[in-house]
């Protein structure tokens, strides 16, 4: 038995019709390129620029960053220790709270700053 319709249908097109589905197969090709240039070759990431503004030598050595941390975390501990004093009993256990979390930290870097310069 024959068909009198091919299989599949033979489809008249215009020489317009042909450009279009040309230029809509092109842009196609190239979002399929795009996407997968963006999933498997990623750019490099580039390297963190750290701000200026607050820079640290990075020749400096260990034990004078420890040494300008241990008297900053002294001095945060009295600031809190003052400003609990002065503030009412939900306030004041919040400012002590923060007062023991500094003096714990302020221990931590004196026993690194210890293991650096021991004192014998």
């Amino acid at each position: 038995m024959t068909k009198p319709v091919p299989d599949p249908p033979i489809d008249p097109t215009t020489p317009l019709e042909d450009a279009i589905r040309a230029d809509d197969q092109i842009k196609t090709r190239e979002a399929i390129k795009r996407a997968l240039d963006f999933y498997l070759c990623p750019e490099p990431v580039k390297p963190r620029q750290p701000s200026t503004m607050f820079l640290i030598h990075p020749n400096i050595d260990t034990e004078s960053l420890l040494a300008h941390a241990c008297e900053s975390l002294a001095s945060a501990n009295v600031m809190a220790g003052d400003l609990a004093d002065k503030l009412s009993r939900p306030q004041r256990s919040t400012a002590l709270a923060i007062q023991q979390i500094v003096m714990l930290a302020e221990l931590a870097v004196n026993r690194a700053l210890d293991r650096v310069d021991p004192q014998t």
